[in-house]
């Protein structure tokens, strides 16, 4: 058994009978990133002062409270799919996604205590929701109005990738240095395979044994620095210790998440 499977199985040697596992079809390990991501975001939450929370200083383009806000509706919307697939429902009437942008609205004029709250019950649904999935929910695809299609499986990697760079946006010590390896190396492929930029480039991880191409365009830019801060550029996070052998490295543009089509995310 991998480690991860060991841990399971230590788990549910500790927790007996009656307690709720996830299913075995279930995508471990998106789940186990997204559920370590949601421990250290709330880790770095829980660092920040209720002064600190709610006084409008702006880290990137966001204040920490709508930080906090956007992160906890996403995972309100995500629990909403899967219950959509437990229920077996496949051309749902309404996109959950759709009223994030009032949600959010109402919810960053909280109070430290209720914005805190709402994170911590947003989170404990969607896990319960995941956990209550068997497998043939996990396989189900959802059918949107204008064609959009979702899948349950997707819901974890959404909500890890997600999670873990609102952390860094919190604008409180969260490091691209402290994500799992192997997220970071997810995230890399991930922006290379949804790449929309005018611009290519060679990414040449210094601590990897592997190159990443991004974009199909001439000329071709290569880019070297740590797997950690390439994935920090490359989320528009900023450029630290990048180098280029054409010109300088300039920031990206945020990342918007491109599950989430028309909102603001990531």
């Amino acid at each position: 058994m991998t480690t991860l499977d060991d841990a399971r199985s230590a788990l549910r040697d500790r927790l007996g009978v009656g307690a709720r596992y996830d299913d075995p079809a279930a995508p471990a390990r998106e789940l186990a990133w997204a559920r370590t991501g949601t421990a250290y975001f709330a880790r770095k939450l829980n660092e920040l002062t209720d002064v600190e929370l709610l006084a409008p200083v702006m880290v990137g383009d966001r204040s920490r409270r709508r930080v906090v806000a956007e992160v906890s509706y996403q995972a309100r919307a995500l629990a909403q799919y899967i219950e959509w697939a437990r229920l077996r429902v496949v051309h749902p009437t309404s996109v959950p996604f759709s009223s994030m942008p009032n949600d959010v609205a109402l919810a960053v004029t909280l109070q430290a205590g209720a914005l805190r709250n709402l994170f911590q019950h947003s989170e404990v649904h969607l896990n319960v929701e995941w956990r209550d999935l068997d497998a043939e929910g996990w396989c189900a695809a959802f059918y949107m109005q204008g064609g959009t299609q979702m899948s349950a499986r997707q819901t974890a990697w959404i909500r890890a990738r997600s999670i873990w760079l609102r952390a860094v946006d919190l604008g409180n010590g969260g490091s691209f240095d402290d994500f799992p390896a192997d997220l970071i190396d997810a995230i890399l492929l991930d922006a290379a395979a949804n790449w929309d930029g005018e611009k290519s480039y060679k990414l040449r991880p210094s601590d990897r044994n592997l190159t990443i191409d991004i974009g199909h365009t001439s000329p071709v830019s290569f880019v070297v620095g740590t797997a950690a801060n390439l994935a920090r550029w490359l989320t528009g996070r900023g450029v630290r210790n990048l180098f280029s052998e054409n010109s300088s490295v300039r920031p990206l543009a945020a990342n918007m998440d491109h599950f989430m089509k028309g909102q603001r995310d990531d």
